[in-house]
């Protein structure tokens, strides 16, 4: 991955935390977490990975950050300096939970 992409998704990262924060009134978002942004190498792509609203597996706030899709994409765009906004993928964060899953099987087979 280049200097430049890894910029652009931090700055990408950063800008989506705080709009998912401070401007969505939906009560699934109201935990979120984006814990992480990838971008294709074009820069066009965003897939964004949040965290939050765990008590429906995680879908609720997925659903809602699709829903709020285009808002979230033109409020990038007019707060960042970029040529292409990218267009945005939301997908549940379940680093976690494959953690927790691999340290059970571990304990498992040492144990």
């Amino acid at each position: 991955m280049s200097e430049r992409v890894r910029r652009v998704a931090a700055l990408v990262h950063r800008e989506m935390a705080r709009l998912i924060a401070s401007e969505l009134t939906d009560p699934r978002v109201a935990l979120a977490t984006v814990t992480a942004v990838k971008l294709s190498r074009d820069l066009r792509v965003a897939t964004v990975y949040v965290r939050g609203g765990e008590s429906d597996g995680g879908g609720g706030v997925v659903d809602a950050l699709r829903g709020a899709d285009k808002f979230l994409r033109r409020e990038m765009a007019r707060r960042l300096n970029l040529r292409v906004t990218p267009e945005l993928r939301f997908h549940l964060d379940r680093t976690p939970e494959r953690g927790a899953r691999l340290a059970r099987l571990i304990e498992d087979a040492v144990g």
